[in-house]
C-alpha cells in the first residue's frame, strides 16, 4: 500500500475534522490512535453498569451547532440532536435556582432585579452569536470579519473579567449565573480569559441552546468516521505514536496531541526558537470525574433543576472563586465547584427505563492523586438531599488517571494547556497561522488555536492551513 498523502495522529473530535477536511479535498489520509477505537476522550461507554451509557468526556455541546466547522459539515443532519429549554442551572442549597433558559428574556424576567443588567450584557451579542462563534472561533490575533461585534464581546469580557466584576449584580443569581459557566476554564476568577470563554458559551445558551446528541457523543465521532472512510480515509487504532521513528512517512503530519506529545514526537522538526518557546506553555489544573448509574432521578432541592440538562454546583460567586484559588494553589477546596450533565433527563436511551446516567467533574490540582467520589457526591448532596441513596454504582477517575488513560490530558487537563490571557493569545503560539509548526507539521488539538472544546475547528483550521502550504489547496472542500 502506497504511503499516505497526510498522517493525523489523535482521532478526538479535532483529529477527525481535520482528516474528514483533508480526504474531502481529494488527499490519501491515514489517522493513527493510540487506544483500541477513535474518539479520544469524545466516546461513550458503559463503564458502570450494563445499559447506562455515559460519555468519557464532554457530555454537552455548546458548541455542536454554532461551529462553523460542524455547520458546514451539516452535523445537525447527520446526528439528531436534543436542545433543552434550560439550557443550564444554577441550584442553590436553599432550594431555589438560578436559570440560563434558552430564550433571554425568560432568563432575564426570572433573574429579577438583575434582569435588566444581564440582558443589557449580553443581547447584543445574542443578536450576533454566529458572529461571536466565528471570532472566537478564530485565533485571537487574526482581525475578525466583525469588528464591532468583536469589540462589544472585549468590553463584555472586559466587565466580568476585571476586579469591578461584581459592579452591576444585585443579586447572588445573576453573579452566579455567569460564574458558574466561566469556571469551565478551570482557572481563577475574575480573569480575562475565563470572561471570554463563558460569555462565549452564554452567548451560544440564549442563541442555539446547549444540544446533546442521542445517543451520547460517540454518535458525533461516528460521524466524522463514517465521512472519513467514505472518503478514502483510513484508521488505525491500537497505534501508539511515542517517537520520530514511530511515524508514519507522509507528505504531511498533523498532531491532535499536546504540546509535550508534540515535543516527544516531532520536536526534532522545530526551530530551536519555536522548541524554547513552546516548552514555556504552563498545563492547566486538573479534573476528578465521577460516572454515576442512578436508580431514579436526581432528587434536586430546586424544581426546575430537574429539567436541566447541565448544572453548575459550587454557591454564589464568591465561594466559586474562592474554590478555584484553591485548587490553582494546588489545594483541594472542601466547597469544590462542580459541574454536573444528566443527559437522560432528556435522552431515553441513555439508561434502562426509569434509571438515569450522571457525569459530574470536579477541579483538582494537577496531577491529583485523589479519588472524586467522596467530594462530588457530597456537593451534590447538598442540593439534592437523598442523592446518595440512587446510586447503583460509580466509576471514578482522578486527575492522575484521567492523564494516564489518555496522555493528552496530561494530569487531568482537559483544556491541553492553561487558559490564560497568554495561552489564549498565543495558543500555541503568537500570529494568524498558529498551527503549522514547521515544514510539513502542524498541530491542530486544544493546544492550539481556538483552543478547549468538542467544535473540530481547530483541525479544520489546521488542515486548511496545510492544504495550502503543502499541497497548494487553497479553495475549502465542501463539506456537506
Amino acid at each position: 500500500m502506497s504511503d499516505p498523502d497526510v498522517v493525523v495522529v489523535g482521532s478526538g473530535p479535532n483529529g477527525l475534522a481535520a482528516a474528514v477536511t483533508a480526504a474531502r479535498a481529494g488527499l490519501g489520509v491515514l489517522v493513527v490512535e493510540a487506544a483500541d477505537r477513535p474518539g479520544g476522550a469524545a466516546r461513550t461507554e458503559e463503564v458502570t453498569l450494563p445499559g447506562f451509557r455515559h460519555d468519557l468526556g464532554a457530555a454537552v455541546h455548546p458548541m455542536a451547532l454554532a461551529s462553523p466547522f460542524l455547520r458546514a459539515f451539516a452535523l445537525a443532519d447527520r446526528v439528531p440532536f436534543l436542545t433543552p429549554e434550560v439550557s443550564y442551572a444554577h441550584p442553590f442549597e436553599d432550594g431555589t435556582a438560578a436559570v440560563a433558559w434558552r430564550d433571554l428574556r425568560r432568563t432575564a424576567a426570572d433573574l429579577g432585579p438583575d434582569g435588566p443588567a444581564y440582558e443589557r450584557l449580553l443581547r447584543p451579542l445574542v443578536t450576533r452569536a454566529a458572529a461571536v462563534a466565528a471570532f472566537t472561533l478564530s485565533p485571537v490575533l487574526r482581525v475578525p470579519e466583525d469588528l464591532p461585534t468583536a469589540i462589544r464581546f472585549g468590553l463584555a469580557a472586559l466587565d466580568q473579567g476585571g476586579p469591578g466584576w461584581d459592579r452591576r449584580w444585585r443579586t447572588r443569581e445573576g453573579a452566579a449565573l455567569l460564574t458558574g459557566v466561566m469556571a469551565h476554564t478551570v482557572r481563577p476568577m475574575p480573569s480575562l480569559a475565563s470572561a471570554a470563554a463563558g460569555l462565549a458559551l452564554a452567548v451560544q445558551a440564549h442563541a442555539v441552546g446547549w444540544p446533546i446528541p442521542v445517543g451520547g457523543t460517540g454518535a458525533i465521532v461516528d460521524a466524522l468516521v463514517a465521512d472519513l472512510v467514505a472518503h478514502g480515509g483510513r484508521i488505525e487504532a491500537g497505534r501508539r505514536i511515542r517517537r520520530p521513528a514511530d511515524l508514519p512517512a507522509a507528505r504531511a503530519t498533523v498532531l491532535d496531541t499536546n504540546v509535550p506529545e508534540l515535543l516527544s514526537i516531532a520536536g526534532h522538526r522545530l526551530p530551536p526558537a519555536l522548541r524554547a518557546w513552546l516548552r514555556t506553555v504552563r498545563p492547566g489544573s486538573g479534573i476528578g470525574k465521577v460516572d454515576y448509574a442512578l436508580d431514579g432521578p436526581v432528587p434536586w432541592r430546586a424544581p426546575i433543576a430537574r429539567q436541566a440538562v447541565t448544572l453548575h454546583l459550587g454557591g454564589p460567586r464568591r465561594a466559586i472563586a474562592a474554590a478555584e484559588r484553591a485548587v490553582a494553589a494546588r489545594r483541594v477546596p472542601e466547597d469544590p465547584y462542580v459541574l454536573v450533565a444528566q443527559p437522560s433527563v432528556l435522552d431515553p436511551t441513555r439508561a434502562p427505563a426509569g434509571k438515569h446516567v450522571l457525569w459530574a467533574y470536579t477541579h483538582l490540582p494537577n496531577g491529583s492523586t485523589l479519588d472524586p467520589t467522596e467530594l462530588v457526591s457530597a456537593a451534590i448532596e447538598r442540593v439534592a438531599p437523598g442523592f446518595r441513596d440512587l446510586v447503583l454504582a460509580s466509576s471514578a477517575r482522578s486527575a492522575a488517571d484521567i492523564g494516564a488513560w489518555d496522555p493528552n490530558l496530561a494530569g487531568g487537563d482537559i483544556a491541553a494547556g492553561a487558559v490564560t490571557l497568554r495561552q489564549l493569545l498565543a495558543r500555541p503560539v503568537p500570529g494568524p497561522d498558529p498551527w503549522r509548526m514547521a515544514a510539513g507539521l502542524y498541530l491542530c488539538s486544544a493546544a492550539a488555536a481556538p483552543g478547549p472544546g468538542v467544535h473540530g475547528q481547530g483541525g479544520h483550521l489546521a488542515a486548511r492551513s496545510m492544504l495550502r502550504h503543502e499541497f497548494g489547496i487553497r479553495e475549502a472542500p465542501d463539506l456537506r
